[in-house]
């Protein structure tokens, strides 16, 4: 059987819009509501120099656990006003602990995460956003199931004209 042109053009259109279209779904499916993540940046202002830290407080819903394998990593997106000493964190960077509940380990997330970094000299004087997103693997302790997912975070900052030196 013999396909014209036109006809083979509109199969290959409506293949490839069914493929933008799943994977614009699975993308959306990955970052579910098994972690909420609340963040914040201190001091919230900030001069050309100093150092601060971003604060992660992580609340899991009810009857969900981080497994620490594979890797838990939070990572943030490029920013031209704030340094980190490296690109993402891993569980044992941050030197999370972990717990063990019937024979299976995760991390325990009881306590806040706090990440050290510093502001760029030539950083702009303003209101910004710093943006992230921490990457894990969740567990329903209940129903044996467990999620590769991620969930996004932000947090505003302000950052003044002035210059700190620093100590020698």
């Amino acid at each position: 059987m013999l396909v014209n042109e036109g006809e083979f053009g509109l199969r290959k259109f409506f293949f490839f819009s069914a493929a933008v279209l799943c994977l614009f779904f699975s993308l959306l499916a990955e970052e579910d509501d098994s972690l909420k993540v609340r963040a914040s940046i201190d001091p919230k202002r900030l001069s050309r120099g100093e150092e601060g830290k971003i604060t992660l407080r992580l609340k899991l819903k009810e009857g969900m656990a981080i497994n620490p394998q594979p890797s838990f990593i939070i990572e943030f997106e490029p920013s031209e006003e704030i340094v980190f000493p490296k690109n993402f964190f891993t569980a044992s960077d941050l030197q999370i602990s972990t717990v063990e509940e019937n024979g299976e380990e995760y991390l325990n997330l009881e306590e806040p995460i706090e990440i050290p970094f510093s502001v760029n000299l030539n950083a702009k004087r303003g209101n910004h956003v710093l943006k992230g997103q921490v990457k894990y693997f969740a567990c329903c302790k209940v129903e044996g199931w467990c999620l590769k997912s991620r969930t996004s975070f932000s947090a505003s900052f302000y950052t003044r004209s002035s210059v700190v030196k620093k100590k020698k």
